[in-house]
């Protein structure tokens, strides 16, 4: 009890440091739980909304709440001419912050991106209106194109997914309904943890740690499409424990992005790991 009280006023430090020292745009809110994003959130002026249907250059658009949500299509990204400026749902874009922009989607919700050129995948927050250029589905922020690997290029074909229960859970937060749980893997944890080491070498996320290894390999299956995942066996006390790892990734930079994407679907234990 007394450790959660701790991350709890831990967490909400960090909401009011961010709060307090950020003057471009809304921070980065990745690994705060959606109360805490939501209060971020309408701090710099954000709502949320749907919208009603409009016209572009001759197109209509119908934003609508679709939590069933997967199209493949044409991803650009924008920065610096709208630092700064306000979004959709009234925040201050950041382009250093994982957002994106797309035409119909609720405002804010919860989106996986999947770059299909290299395989990489992303967690961002859909917080403006955009892109109408022809064939692209979603403008991402300067940050996120760069985590998937195509600011040079400016463009890529991406398969984009709404994040349903993240989706909805940050929309009750901002409106301050009831926030529906997360659902965990419920199964004894490791009793210690693993020394988090930045030295030279592989870095890896370390999800969950379980003592059934068909707990292990259920949870290597749910998260097989953010990327590469393997289990890890360790002696604990005289225990081994199957220990879910997504990576290996080359950078603490790459693994930091997936942590983030992780830690946004609940996992808040996730930790960094090199070998």
């Amino acid at each position: 009890m007394i450790n959660i009280k701790v991350k709890f006023v831990a967490q909400w430090l960090f909401v009011l440091f961010l709060v307090g020292c950020s003057s471009h745009g809304t921070p980065e809110l990745s690994g705060l739980s959606p109360k805490a994003q939501a209060t971020v959130i309408k701090q710099y002026g954000g709502t949320y909304k749907v919208g009603n249907p409009y016209q572009i250059m001759g197109r209509w658009y119908y934003p609508k709440e679709d939590y069933n949500y997967s199209e493949t299509g044409i991803a650009s990204w924008y920065g610096e001419d709208f630092h700064a400026k306000r979004t959709a749902n009234g925040e201050k874009y950041d382009m250093h912050t994982l957002t994106a922009a797309h035409r119909t989607l609720p405002l804010p919700c919860i989106v996986r991106v999947t770059n299909l050129e290299n395989g990489r995948s992303l967690v961002v927050r859909v917080n403006d209106r955009g892109p109408y250029a022809k064939d692209r589905i979603i403008d991402l922020s300067k940050r996120a194109a760069q985590l998937l690997g195509y600011q040079i290029q400016g463009t890529t074909k991406v398969r984009v997914e709404i994040m349903a229960k993240e989706s909805r859970a940050l929309k009750n937060a901002i409106l301050n309904q009831k926030e529906p749980a997360y659902e965990k893997p419920v199964e004894k944890y490791e009793s210690v943890k693993t020394k988090q080491n930045v030295a030279a070498g592989k870095f890896y996320v370390q999800v969950a740690s379980f003592i059934q290894k068909d707990s292990a390999l259920n949870l290597q299956k749910q998260l097989q499409n953010l990327g590469q995942t393997n289990i890890a066996t360790a002696e604990v006390n005289g225990h081994t424990y199957y220990r879910v790892r997504l990576g290996a990734f080359e950078s603490e930079q790459d693994a930091n992005a997936g942590l983030w994407q992780i830690q946004s679907q609940g996992f808040s234990d996730a930790r960094i790991i090199t070998e």
